[in-house]
């Protein structure tokens, strides 16, 4: 069963990514098992839009420090940036 709404957990509102709203490109948080195709669908079905290019990226871990002297990792993930097609917009705030 297509569950878009497992696939694309959430927008990704950065300084970076408002700015990459002018090139009509939108930052989604998503699952790490989805490629491509599975997103393209998810973001048509919740959003109503045209999607023109999925770009991937891994976000890899990294390391923190809590305290002094207690470490741990900040978890990875996997964003895409979508391209939507000419004219088409998203409402994210």
């Amino acid at each position: 069963m297509f569950d878009p709404y497992k696939i694309v957990k959430n927008p990704i509102i950065t300084e970076k990514a408002t700015d990459l709203t002018k090139e009509n490109k939108y930052i989604f948080c998503v699952d790490k098992k989805a490629n491509k195709n599975q997103i393209k669908k998810a973001i048509e079905e919740i959003y109503k839009v045209k999607v023109e290019k999925v770009y991937i990226v891994n976000v890899k871990e990294k390391k923190r420090r809590y305290r002094f002297y207690i470490e741990g990792y900040k978890s990875g993930y996997k964003k895409a940036i979508v391209k939507l097609k000419e004219g088409e917009k998203i409402a994210i705030t």
